[in-house]
């Protein structure tokens, strides 16, 4: 039954008594929206003026995955990939390299190579497929990581033929170059263990010149194992072979 104030209880006692329980509700609420704010807040990186400084693109979505896939795993996998990079490799490259690039601006130009997180969810303005296109005829590669599945797969691969028309995907052999430029991968199997989907396949989009100017990993999340492999979360082999892959797409992008 519904408690209600007797006669003659004095109002304002009422209030007082009401009043600690509704501002330990107020702050109990700010701080759960405080939290959640800075779950979402994605922080713009200043990188230094190293040889090699990875682009992580920022593109349109379809909302599949919240608007928020092209930032999954920020900024800690990218930190790391350019760890491995320095301390493997002799490549002008800090930990730090690394910055958000809208599709859309002109910045895009800007640095030759380019990551995409959760391409599943691209829905890409008409500006943003003029820079896709100009981007790969200017030489630039992208890999593309993060989404698996035959949805996330159609979903990706119809942006990326607003774009490139008369150009499609080939699956790549494991003794492509792009997978041997600095350390030969022998199979995708130890990493396929850890991620959803299934069998890992890496798919190419070639120029007319035959130039690789997308690797695509379907069904396989390196920014998972860059990000988590040193909390214990990722066996050692797997994550060494992402890094390896990283490593090697890096590397071929800037020789080839």
């Amino acid at each position: 039954m519904p408690q209600t104030i007797p006669m003659g209880f004095p109002v304002k006692f009422a209030a007082r008594c009401l009043l600690p329980a509704l501002v330990a509700l107020a702050v109990t609420v700010a701080a759960a929206q405080g939290f959640m704010n800075r779950r979402l807040r994605v922080v713009q990186n200043d990188p230094p003026a190293t040889q090699f400084i990875a682009a992580r693109w920022r593109f349109g979505t379809n909302g599949y995955i919240g608007h928020m896939g092209w930032s999954h795993n920020y900024p800690q996998s990218d930190r790391n990939l350019n760890q491995f990079l320095k301390r493997a490799t002799r490549l002008d490259v800090e930990e730090e390299s690394y910055r958000i690039v809208e599709l859309g601006s002109d910045e895009v130009f800007d640095y030759p190579f380019a990551y995409v997180s959760e391409p599943g969810e691209m829905e890409l303005t008409d500006e943003e497929v003029v820079n896709l296109r100009e981007f790969v005829g200017r030489g630039g590669f992208i890999l593309m990581d993060d989404f698996d599945g035959p949805v996330q797969w159609g979903q990706m691969h119809s942006q990326i033929r607003r774009a490139f028309p008369d150009s499609d995907f080939e699956a790549l052999p494991i003794d492509h170059p792009v997978f041997r430029t600095y350390a030969p991968l022998e199979t995708f199997d130890d990493m396929a263990q850890h991620v959803p989907g299934g069998r890992i396949t890496y798919y190419g989009l070639f120029t007319r010149s035959g130039q690789l100017a997308v690797l695509a990993g379907h069904n396989n999340d390196l920014a998972n194992f860059w990000d988590w492999y040193g909390d214990g979360g990722m066996p050692l082999k797997p994550a060494t072979d992402a890094f390896r892959l990283g490593t090697n797409a890096v590397l071929y992008s800037m020789t080839h």
